[in-house]
């Protein structure tokens, strides 16, 4: 979906400021933050793509307005809601009034650090040949759909290379709506600066971009 998080080649946010890779937290909240998504997270009732679409969902004001973890606790509070795991007078009261739904799993805390560190798999066996190889000149597609998407809009219509293989993963544009993986072959494609970003931009620019197969058709 063409949502605030959606940024690329759009003017009047400021310069990108980068932060020291060891400063992860802003605040103590933004700890219990994380840690309450990735234990709602485990309890297999969503998945990441769907949770994404739930953040990219927020109203593009409330979205530039709040912070990053201000936009998971958000997002986590419809999710919930969504799926009937809480309800609104819960939220507001900050307590339980109902007994819970039963759920696929409830990660305790001895399980945290193997289970972390285990990862979540979305690489899946091919079932066909890749359609690329590296080298190949592709060009993306130009469509503007309201579900879950991982082409950025700047990057539709524009002509690049494929600079890597990766292989076949789940297909975030229906996994993020419960409708299947639909495994496809996962490529970067590299676009120059001009190529996106038109007259005036650096040449000397590159951005390298993960487009699934379906992206994608030759140039």
């Amino acid at each position: 979906m063409n949502g605030a998080q959606d940024l690329g080649g759009m003017m009047g946010f400021g310069p990108v400021t980068p932060e020291p890779e060891e400063l992860r937290f802003h605040a103590e909240w933004e700890k219990r933050a994380l840690a309450i998504t990735l234990a709602t997270g485990a309890m297999g009732v969503w998945n990441i793509d769907t949770m994404r679409h739930t953040r990219e969902s927020l109203p593009p004001a409330e979205y530039l307005s709040s912070s990053y973890y201000e936009i998971w606790t958000k997002a986590l509070a419809n999710q919930l809601l969504a799926d009937g795991l809480v309800s609104r007078e819960e939220l507001r009261d900050g307590q339980a009034e109902a007994p819970a739904r039963p759920v696929p799993r409830v990660l305790h805390a001895g399980e945290v650090a193997r289970t972390l560190a285990a990862g979540t798999q979305y690489a899946r066996p091919a079932e066909a040949p890749a359609a690329f190889a590296v080298g190949a000149a592709v060009r993306t597609r130009v469509f503007h759909p309201a579900h879950h998407t991982r082409l950025p809009r700047y990057a539709r219509g524009k002509q690049g290379v494929v600079e890597a293989v990766r292989g076949v993963f789940v297909f975030p544009d229906t996994n993020a709506h419960r409708q299947g993986e639909h495994p496809q072959w996962l490529y970067t494609v590299r676009f120059t600066g001009p190529e996106l970003w038109g007259e005036g931009a650096d040449p000397s620019l590159s951005v390298s971009i993960d487009a699934w197969e379906s992206y994608l058709e030759a140039a």
